[in-house]
């Protein structure tokens, strides 16, 4: 397996597989993911207009890629998961930064505490913490 720093095929400090997003706001998204997740911004590009034609958020050891979308390229709802290290606290400040709830955190058949919720852009948030 490659070593993250040595992969001369990828920007340094990129996973091999990374989410994209296209949201109807970019800038809210960028915001969402600060807010909950403590996503730090990578890098960003404008389109003439002003509006995110490409930017990267860390969360964790994973990169999040999202565009502002347009008529060519629309927003779509997806879903991710995400490990956090305390499922309850982050379902709650997800909360209080107004998403959905669409699941409260439970343990169920695995070894995860796992909640989920809706962010802005219909986009559902699976959140985790292994507990076994």
């Amino acid at each position: 397996m490659n070593e993250v720093s040595s992969a001369r095929y990828k920007p340094a400090g990129h996973p091999d597989i990374s989410v994209y997003l296209m949201a109807n706001d970019a800038e809210a998204m960028i915001a969402f993911m600060t807010d909950i997740f403590d996503a730090s911004m990578l890098m960003s590009l404008a389109r003439e207009d002003g509006s995110i034609m490409h930017a990267e958020v860390r969360i964790g050891d994973s990169v999040v890629m999202l565009s502002q979308a347009t008529p060519e390229y629309p927003a779509f709802p997806i879903w991710l998961h995400v490990y956090v290290p305390d499922v309850d606290a982050t379902y709650r400040r997800a909360i209080a930064h107004g998403a959905e709830p669409v699941q409260e955190p439970e343990r169920k058949g695995d070894e995860d505490r796992r909640g989920a919720i809706k962010d802005p852009a219909g986009n559902i948030w699976w959140i985790a913490t292994r507990e076994g």
